[in-house]
């Protein structure tokens, strides 16, 4: 979050479109972050040469959560892109619309506007 590129890149399963911009993203994740309850890391750490990878599991009210967060890093070693997978699907559809509920008025709603 501190080391994030000014022109970074967000997408998630749980997501319309993907958020660019630092101040965007950093908002969004800070966001995401709070809804997740008893986090277990798998595995956090090097993916290839410019990249990280997080697997951790989680609760988000009361649903068992399995999240895979890509990281891809630029040439200075800033976050470029972060690429967030939620499974099972249930368990992406019920965050989905958290986030919307969170953002609702915001101009962050876009995001979560199509979810069922």
């Amino acid at each position: 979050m501190d080391n994030l590129a000014d022109d970074v890149t967000l997408e998630a399963a749980a997501m319309d479109g993907s958020a660019h911009g630092a101040d965007d993203v950093r908002t969004i994740l800070t966001s995401a972050r709070q809804l997740y309850h008893d986090q277990q890391f798998n595995y956090a750490g090097p993916c290839g040469v410019d990249s990280f990878l997080e697997d951790y599991s989680s609760s988000v009210r009361g649903m068992p959560t399995h999240v895979v967060v890509l990281v891809t890093l630029n040439s200075a070693g800033k976050t470029q892109r972060v690429v967030v997978n939620h499974r099972p699907r249930s368990a992406m559809l019920q965050f989905s619309r958290l986030m919307l509920e969170k953002f609702a008025g915001t101009p962050y709603a876009k995001y979560w506007h199509g979810t069922p």
